[in-house]
């Protein structure tokens, strides 16, 4: 077993390289630069090595990507852009950048020690409620830094959050190909994310704001403290529709000892309106986040991570010794079903900024999600406990929407 420390973090450490702004070198080939080893991931957007640049020694993550799309080369450009603004201690660092063969290479600082969303699926880890907080008070300090320099991160969750260590506390917020800056005078629509952790507004194309992001962070706050999902539905609808009407609770056993502070501290985060949520400055001043209450382990089930049968994947099947950790990690990323495809809906697409906006004259929405029980929800009636599974039993398949091509979606 695996204890996640719980002692507070003194000070920063020093960075792996000095900051620095990074320009995109085209026509170089980084593989002369940089020696290859192991792969650390593969995703729907590009492949992940460890590398080490040969003339410094200097050991980074190498990130290549393939031009496929007319979007895809803005899209890095304009992640290369924010990363060159964010030079924090809980942020993985930008060190360099290269296009090559219709291929970007993007090098980024190392970081070694795992997913925070792995100290929730496997059960080696032992994760206490001082041990979230002080994670969540670190994700608040980033995310504060990131808003104050008008960048909203969109797509905050476990798996975009890195630990330097297996059994520290310390943490970098990874993964900016979401973000977008934002203007608190321009109003902003997107529709993508990653839906159980998106906030209402993302579900209901209306106007986002720094609030956005500060949703996502009380969903990360209720699934370190309890390893289940607040919003998770049957299906990526459900889901939706839960998010919509704000409804959760914590009812489920794994809250008998969380603390009334943590409780708290979601309540305040998971806030439909906006402008009621916690800023990220106001969450680091929150007594759960600020204070040393008295902490109990969160009363997780020591079958947490194989008390479901999971699907497996096309992708899965060649492999007979997959994990179950591996396999819910594997399903929560799968892509379920796109906003975009929702019928009798007309999108337009800004081509310079590539947001999504209404088409002239017209006020546009997604559909709402249309259950049987959904009115019944809204009322109050108690349906299926199913929904509040913990993540990995219930095997969500999560939809990264990343997006859409810059075009008009006609209604069907």
């Amino acid at each position: 077993m695996i204890h996640v420390d719980e002692t507070d973090p003194l000070g920063d450490i020093p960075p792996a390289f000095p900051y620095r702004e990074v320009e995109i070198k085209r026509g170089i080939d980084p593989k002369q630069i940089y020696e290859l080893s192991s792969e650390l991931g593969r995703g729907k957007f590009g492949v992940v090595y460890k590398c080490k640049e040969k003339s410094t020694g200097v050991r980074l993550a190498a990130k290549f990507i393939q031009i496929v799309k007319k979007g895809d080369r803005r899209n890095i450009e304009r992640e290369v852009h924010m990363m060159n603004v964010l030079h924090h201690s809980k942020i993985a660092q930008l060190y360099a950048a290269y296009e090559f063969d219709r291929t970007f290479c993007v090098m980024m600082e190392l970081v070694e020690g795992g997913e925070l969303f792995d100290r929730v699926l496997d059960e080696k880890f032992v994760l206490t409620e001082k041990a979230c907080s002080i994670f969540m008070r670190q994700i608040c300090d980033a995310v504060a830094y990131i808003h104050g320099n008008n960048i909203i991160h969109l797509d905050m969750k476990p798996e975009n959050i890195l630990c330097l260590t297996e059994s520290g506390n310390r943490i970098k917020i990874i993964d900016f190909g979401l973000a977008r800056e934002y203007d608190p005078d321009n109003k902003l629509q997107v529709l993508f994310g990653t839906p159980e952790f998106v906030a209402p507004e993302v579900v209901n194309f209306e106007a986002i704001s720094f609030a956005t992001d500060m949703w996502s962070v009380g969903v990360i706050a209720y699934v370190l403290v309890s390893g289940l999902s607040p919003f998770a539905g049957e299906d990526d609808i459900q889901t939706m529709g839960n998010i919509t009407i704000g409804r959760y609770d914590f009812l489920d056993e794994a809250f008998d000892n969380v603390s009334e502070e943590a409780i708290d501290f979601i309540n305040r985060c998971l806030v439909k309106e906006q402008k009621e949520r916690l800023t990220a400055e106001d969450a680091l001043k929150h007594k759960w986040i600020k204070r040393k209450p008295q902490y109990h382990p969160t009363n997780r089930r020591p079958s947490l991570t194989n008390s479901f049968k999971p699907i497996l994947l096309e992708s899965n099947n060649n492999s007979s010794n997959v994990t179950n950790t591996e396999i819910a990690k594997d399903n929560l990323k799968e892509l379920v079903g796109k906003w975009d495809e929702t019928p009798n809906n007309r999108y337009a697409f800004e081509q310079d900024t590539e947001n999504i906006i209404a088409p002239s004259g017209e006020t546009v929405q997604l559909r709402r999600p249309t259950l049987p029980e959904l009115a019944g929800l809204a009322n109050g009636s108690n349906t299926s406990g199913s929904r509040r599974g913990s993540i990995a039993r219930a095997c969500r398949k999560r939809m990264d929407l990343q997006a859409a091509s810059p075009e008009l979606l006609n209604e069907s």
